[in-house]
């Protein structure tokens, strides 16, 4: 094996420092029962922080319009 063909396979990869700490530490994401599995309490708190950051973002979107409007106005 020449160390071109080395370089051209891992090329992409992060090489084999990347690969063991992924395989080791990190691992692969794991989604089992991600939304359903957890209480009750946590996943209504989830719910609860995700309508507030909709309305967050409803209420800055409404505010670059009322400025839109002002400068406009003036």
């Amino acid at each position: 094996m020449s160390t071109e063909e080395h370089i051209g396979d891992a090329a992409g990869k992060g090489g084999r420092l990347m690969s063991w700490v992924f395989r080791n530490l990190a691992g692969p994401p794991q989604i089992q029962g991600a939304l359903q599995g957890g209480s009750r309490q946590a996943r209504e708190g989830w719910k609860q922080d995700l309508e507030r950051r909709k309305q967050w973002s409803r209420e800055q979107r409404e505010r670059k319009r009322a400025e839109r409007e002002a400068r406009r106005g003036s």
